[in-house]
């Protein structure tokens, strides 16, 4: 029988543990997936809860989350946030949401009356971007800068049914200019349904970007040598749940994702009431029950809101882990209630 030296098992050992340390991370085919930046989230509320607050009642709500979701929404809502992002990108948000109350005309009663129906209303746009690529010639010589812009507008309206379902619907239209001549626009849908059990418990359903798609004719560019692509947005649903606790003032919420990719993904998220003005949050995002080598995202927030006669500004926000980057995402924003 051959022994094997120590100095070789060492070896071997280490190399077999290198292998199993450094080999190559399983991988998503959503990341590749065109439309990312309408992925990565809306606001430093919902990015600073972990994105997953699509069964959440309370508070600025954006219909980007739930199209359902704006019949809750108390007063009219207008707000507008910045991130810092590394690697030159951009990816800012402007949103403003208004519940409509309508009451019966045989209702005379002035106070405490319930309305007949409820409707909600939301606006907003998601601009993003890539500066300062670096362009040049076939030569090697340095040309002008590129840059990219990638939008999406999308106009969000909700009905109440009962004082359980509430249904919602956002027309969501993109466009993006990928390179000088070439660009795309694309329509897509959005459809949400928030189920609320009790006065603490509430459940949602979300499925995005039905009908999304980007379709590129690079001809302009390479006229006879151009090609036509068409990309599908991925389909996403969410199962979402949100309890908010009487004697406490917290809120938690939670989001199972899946898509036609293969994602299966668990958010989660908390909002406390640490005094009247200033509220604390936290959350975990990207949790791939299936693909354990994508890292997850933890982020934190918190909002201060100071009130001025018949208007109350809130001071937002988000600091959300971003791996494979020097720096990671800081999002702060205004939040302005009349």
């Amino acid at each position: 029988m051959i022994k094997i030296p120590d100095i070789y098992k060492i070896v071997i050992f280490s190399g077999i543990l290198n292998i199993i340390t450094f080999s190559q991370p399983e991988f998503s085919s959503v990341n590749s997936a065109v439309g990312s930046f309408s992925r990565m989230g809306f606001g430093a509320r919902g990015i600073s809860m972990g994105n997953s607050i699509s069964a959440v009642k309370q508070g600025n709500l954006v219909t980007y989350y739930n199209p359902a979701s704006s019949v809750f929404q108390d007063d009219n809502s207008f707000n507008a946030t910045y991130s810092f992002l590394s690697l030159d990108r951009s990816l800012n948000f402007v949103n403003f949401t208004r519940r409509f109350d309508f009451y019966s005309s045989k209702d005379s009663a002035e106070e405490n009356r319930k309305p007949r129906s409820t409707a909600g209303l939301s606006l907003g746009l998601i601009n993003a971007g890539v500066s300062n690529i670096d362009a040049r010639d076939n030569q090697g010589f340095k040309r002008d800068a590129l840059s990219t812009s990638e939008n999406q507008f999308f106009l969000g309206v909700a009905i109440k049914f009962s004082e359980k379902i509430a249904a919602g619907l956002n027309a969501k239209f993109y466009y993006y200019k990928l390179y000088e001549e070439i660009t795309t626009t694309s329509f897509g849908i959005d459809l949400g349904i928030i189920y609320t059990l009790n006065s603490n418990l509430s459940f949602s359903f979300v499925m995005t970007d039905l009908n999304s798609k980007y379709k590129f004719d690079t001809s302009p560019v390479y006229e006879t040598e151009g090609v036509q692509l068409e990309n599908k947005f991925p389909l996403i649903k969410k199962l979402g749940t949100a309890y908010r606790f009487n004697n406490l003032p917290l809120l938690i919420c939670s989001e199972f994702v899946f898509d036609n990719y293969g994602t299966r993904m668990i958010r989660i998220g908390a909002e406390y009431r640490f005094i009247e003005e200033l509220l604390l949050r936290a959350g975990i995002d990207n949790f791939h029950v299936n693909n354990f080598d994508q890292p997850i995202r933890p982020s934190f927030g918190f909002s201060f809101m100071k009130e001025f006669k018949s208007i109350k500004i809130a001071f937002d926000y988000a600091f959300a882990l971003e791996p494979y980057t020097a720096m990671d995402r800081h999002i702060i924003g205004l939040n302005f209630i009349f």
